[in-house]
């Protein structure tokens, strides 16, 4: 039993669902993956990394693509990225410092992807129904 919970914790996805709780405590709120056209929108984002898109009014909207432990995009304002920099700054313990993503870095990733980004597949009322069709992973949904 003792070895079974030390492997748990050795889990690849552990780290993602460590990011995960911090994000959501700085506010921001994941969106699943949950059909063909957000998987593939998850795809163009660089996994484990926060990063940035324009919203149509030239906002940026903070994304964190997390395709191992939730299969989803956190999805932050503004003012969820600063709670987030304030979090990292108030801590200051090194497991947190990746949050800490200059915005230079963010800026240079968001111009070698090109692709462009579709927010309205991420609006609840784009959220799949029973004959929607859905990205199967690994055979099974």
């Amino acid at each position: 039993m003792t070895a079974f919970i030390s492997l748990a914790g050795c889990s690849p996805a552990q780290s993602y669902l460590d990011k995960g709780f911090i994000l959501a405590q700085a506010g921001f709120k994941a969106h699943y993956a949950d059909t063909t056209a957000r998987y593939t929108m998850m795809n163009y984002l660089p996994p484990g990394k926060l990063t940035y898109r324009l919203d149509p009014h030239g906002k940026r909207i903070y994304l964190y693509a997390d395709p191992v432990a939730c299969s989803c995009v956190y999805i932050g304002s503004e003012a969820s990225y600063q709670n987030l920099m304030g979090f990292v700054e108030n801590t200051k313990k090194d497991k947190y410092k990746h949050y800490s993503v200059p915005l230079t870095s963010m800026i240079v990733e968001n111009r070698q992807n090109t692709e462009e980004w579709d927010w309205s597949i991420w609006n609840s009322s784009a959220d799949p129904g029973g004959n929607q069709p859905k990205h199967v992973l690994d055979g099974a949904w």
